[in-house]
């Protein structure tokens, strides 16, 4: 900052590059005009910013050897911002005038600036736009229409109520214009915006005053340079991360790529073994959905699964919110390394939209804030899910809806909001509904319990909410009404899913160390809780639920503990299901999820997943409880607090995904050899075909290039037959039945003449070109079954066993169902 003793009344600061031409005639403007005013100003200078000219502009400057007139250089070109921020930061006016050196704004306008400054205002602008400013030489139309639709996207983005900020021509406060310059961090032609944003976001006063303008020739704004604003204006919306906020980031990807070390460096050749026949699935959704983008299909549907019914994506978690995208990274490196990419960095990025969220809305101090995020990133409940279920793991929209939301309970920006809020509703749509009706589901018993201890609170927030809400609703709505209409009524939808019994937690799932505790895990006792190791949906265990209820009773007068604690408590009462097991009793009462289980959405939800609303929770309460610790006076009270709580973590410290080697691809598939077997609008039937308890052929098919349909699957679909109850995978006809049966037992039926009529009705459906039988357990048995149905043995090709339905065998099947084979 300048001294008291050098301060004078006015410093006008111009930028320049490569101004030898007019930059002469500028200053002597200017020059002329302050000494005729120089009573006014009460002491003036000229400060030239040069941007690393490579003409004579600096020379002209030092040649006029006037001590009001002072240079300051740039070792390089780095833009019209980089200038402005060394010039003022080198003035020592009480006001502050930047103006172009092309003098578009003649230097007599300085008048209405200072009248507006004098009324009180921080900043006055000149302006191009308002009622009484005059032109004089236009610029070109197209520069005119690019000019004015930029300043909209500014007023819409981020500068609101100011028409012309690209005007040159601004007088500033001179200590308020030294701080926001310095604080700015652009260098290109949007500096102005920053700076102004910078003001407003201040509550400084920014006056908008008309002037005469007139456009002079020699502009150094060039086409690129209206994107390079865009580009601009985009960082000036994201937030610069601190260095705490840094370090944040980069543990959250480590501690991602930690979990899924396994795999994470050759993830095309090896498996999740904890994960099922589910990384299968997710890398068929992604390989199919680029090859649909690729050639310009549907995106919501597939016929390479279910032949001849097909697939209806939007009615599976394809997550085509990022599987569309993605397709280049599909189709470049394959679907194993966009699924890897998927849920290292989705993991990432959600642990750090929590501890976005927190620190912002909940606890500032970042230890505490990270703490929190990565509970609710990496809690039990999310490390099961890690193994096989993207869609439960890249929840990064998710906070970003809860702190638009809670932004339009201010009722500040109400439309503005809900829009944006709406846009990230739809987004997460394509990215998974059931987090998002869970979501919303924890967000309800938020509201509500915050509701009951700050009512005045809540009856000032309810109107603003509501109709942000409503019109959120009709944005979102706008956007996936086609989706959700393919979803529900289009081909192979379905109108809910049963998942079957078992699928609600127990009191002791809740208390219980989780099975990829890197200390404390028990396979045994985890399975005998859950339905399977990726739906192992609490297992928070009992030091963690000691710790939440000490923390609650801590800071009982925190409106927040109360509503984040009531919201914990009920998420783990209904993710009891309709019956709830009492604990040492053998009985069970009616559970309230009992009132949502037969509505719409909910009716297909598995219950126990309601549990992980819990992790986001309680990682909020630990944040409050380490943020309260870190102010504690007392280093006994805050050694023994943060000792605690790191005790109570211990057992939740996950251990890497557990991997294995795959089973390398057959050349069959590999080399292109079933394209002698499998003609146009033909299937390719696997032996036995794919469900969701043996889906490597998924594997296959995405290994040949996704040339071939097949029947059977692993997908959601329905029944069939007029019932449109939703299943797994597709309802077994006579054939696939049987072969299921052989692989499970390794017991070969007797087949007769029935038996193979039924084959061929089987094969006709599927209007089959081979038949494949891939190395496996049993697959001697599986041989001899299938050579019995289709009256011959297969041959030996390239790593399988193949049956070409093309051969005489073909006679028999065109008899059978002459309609339906091509």
């Amino acid at each position: 900052m300048p001294s008291r003793a050098t301060v004078v009344g006015l410093s006008v600061v111009i930028p320049a590059y490569n101004e030898e031409h007019r930059l002469g005639r500028t200053l002597d403007a200017v020059t002329r005009y302050l000494d005729e005013t120089a009573s006014r100003w009460g002491g003036w200078e000229i400060v030239v910013a040069d941007d690393g000219s490579t003409d004579a502009t600096r020379e002209i400057v030092t040649l006029r050897r006037d001590p009001r007139l002072r240079l300051v250089t740039s070792p390089g070109n780095r833009g019209k911002g980089h200038a402005l921020r060394l010039g003022v930061a080198a003035s020592r006016g009480r006001r502050v005038l930047v103006t172009d050196a092309d003098l578009s704004a003649p230097v007599a306008e300085l008048e209405r600036l200072e009248e507006a400054l004098a009324a009180g205002h921080a900043a006055a602008v000149g302006s191009r736009a308002l009622p009484g400013s005059t032109l004089g030489d236009r610029q070109h139309r197209v520069r005119e229409l690019l000019g004015a639709a930029g300043n909209l996207l500014i007023r819409g983005t981020a500068v609101r109520g100011i028409r012309d900020t690209q005007c040159g021509f601004k007088l500033f406060d001179g200590e308020k214009a030294r701080t926001a310059f310095a604080a700015s961090r652009l260098d290109g032609w949007a500096v102005d915006v920053e700076v102004l944003r910078h003001f407003q976001q201040a509550g400084w006063t920014v006056a908008e005053v008309p002037v005469h303008w007139s456009h002079q020739r020699g502009s150094k704004v060039r086409p690129l340079d209206y994107l390079r604003v865009l580009r601009d204006l985009v960082r000036l919306r994201t937030p610069v991360p601190g260095p705490a906020d840094a370090v944040a980031a980069a543990l959250f990807l480590a501690m991602a790529v930690a979990l899924y070390s396994g795999r994470f460096l050759d993830p095309a050749h090896r498996y999740l073994t904890d994960s099922l026949q589910d990384q299968n699935q997710w890398e068929w959704f992604f390989a199919v959905t680029a090859d649909n983008v690729a050639h310009l299909r549907n995106p919501l549907f597939s016929d390479l699964q279910g032949a001849p019914g097909g697939v209806n994506l939007m009615a599976n978690t394809a997550m085509l919110g990022l599987s569309v995208p993605l397709t280049p990274v599909t189709l470049l490196l394959g679907p194993a390394v966009t699924l890897n990419l998927v849920m290292t960095l989705g993991l990432a990025a959600t642990a750090t939209a929590w501890y976005r969220l927190i620190a912002r809305r909940l606890e500032p101090q970042r230890g505490a804030a990270f703490a929190g995020a990565a509970l609710a990133a990496f809690a039990p409940p999310m490390v099961s899910h890690a193994n096989a279920h993207p869609n439960f793991v890249v929840l990064f929209m998710i906070p970003l809806i809860a702190e638009r939301a809670l932004r339009l309970c201010a009722g500040t920006r109400t439309t503005r909001d809900a829009v944006v809020l709406g846009l990230m509703a739809a987004y997460q749509l394509f990215l998974g509904e059931e987090p998002l009706l869970l979501a919303a589901l924890g967000m309800l018993l938020f509201a509500a319990a915050y509701a009951a201890v700050r009512p005045r609170v809540a009856r000032g927030a309810v109107r603003p909410l509501l109709r942000g809400l409503a019109i959120a609703a009709a944005v979102c709505l706008l956007l996936v009404v086609y989706p959700l209409a393919w979803q529900f009524s289009g081909p192979q939808s379905y109108t809910h899913i049963d998942h079957g019994p078992g699928t609600a937690n127990t009191v002791r799932a809740l208390l219980t160390f989780a099975e990829r505790s890197l200390l404390f895990g028990d396979a045994d006792r985890a399975d005998a809780l859950s339905l399977n190791p990726t739906e192992q949906n609490a297992f928070y265990g009992w030091p963690l639920l000691l710790l939440a209820l000490a923390i609650t009773v801590r800071l009982w007068r925190r409106p927040a503990a109360r509503a984040l604690a009531f919201t914990a408590a009920a998420a783990a009462v209904l993710s009891l299901g309709p019956r709830v097991h009492v604990p040492l009793t053998g009985t069970t009462v009616p559970g309230p999820w009992t009132l949502l289980a037969g509505l719409p959405l909910f009716e297909s939800v598995i219950e126990s997943r309601v549990a992980m609303v819990c992790a986001p929770v309680l990682g909020m309460l630990l944040a409050l409880a380490i943020g309260r610790l870190a102010a504690a006076r007392s280093l006994g009270t805050r050694y023994a607090g943060l000792l605690a709580a790191g005790l109570a973590l211990l057992p939740l410290v996950p251990a890497p995904l557990r991997s294995e080697p795959r089973a390398e691809v057959p050349a069959f598939f590999t080399e292109g050899t079933w394209k002698a077997y499998v003609r146009p609008g033909e299937s390719l039937v696997p032996v036995p075909l794919p469900e969701p308890a043996a889906a490597e052929a998924l594997h296959w098919q995405t290994a040949a290039g996704l040339g071939f349909p097949m029947p059977g699957g692993y997908f959601n679909g329905p029944y069939g037959d007029g019932d449109r109850s939703g299943v797994y995978g597709v309802p077994l006809r006579w054939t696939a039945s049987v072969l299921r049966d052989v692989r499970a037992t390794g017991v070969a039926p007797v087949i007769d003449e029935r038996a193979r009529g039924e084959t061929r009705a089987d094969l006709a459906h599927w209007r089959a070109g081979a038949l494949v039988l891939v190395p496996q357990p049993r697959d001697g048995v599986l041989r001899t079954t299938v050579e019995k149905l289709v009256g011959r043995p297969g041959r030996w090709v390239d790593g399988v066993w193949v049956w070409d339905l093309h051969e005489d065998v073909r006679g028999e099947l065109r008899r059978a169902a002459p309609t339906t084979l091509p």
